[in-house]
């Protein structure tokens, strides 16, 4: 997959806006963005060991640095920094985002979580 044309973060900080060439833009927000890590913090090393992440709804992206030519390692404001999105794991969450989203909150639901604790 070939890099994005823009990388545009929002001016409050909470909504990154993905431009691909022959592409509409693809707007992920960070509390989306956040709980959709693919670092092991929030994946795991397995389907099983995946973590449902609550109390993000106020995260914003501190800052974004790119990873080679095929990635950006964002850095959102609790700190964490340890996913690498990959231009095509961008595109895939800008495609199932709605289906991924209803999983987080029933996920939420089923555990007793909330997004703002």
């Amino acid at each position: 997959m070939t890099a994005p044309t823009e990388l545009r973060v929002s001016k409050d900080r909470r909504l990154l806006t993905v431009t691909f060439a022959g592409r509409d833009p693809i707007a992920l927000d960070a509390e989306y963005l956040r709980i959709t890590s693919p670092s092991a913090e929030v994946q795991g090393h397995s389907p099983e060991q995946r973590v449902t992440v609550p109390g993000k709804r106020n995260v914003a992206i501190l800052k974004m640095e790119p990873v080679g030519n095929y990635a950006v390692r964002i850095t959102f404001d609790d700190r964490h920094d340890t996913g690498i999105f990959t231009w095509a794991y961008l595109c895939q969450l800008g495609d199932e985002r709605e289906t991924r989203w209803a999983a987080y909150l029933a996920e939420l639901d089923a555990q007793g979580l909330s997004r703002d604790r």
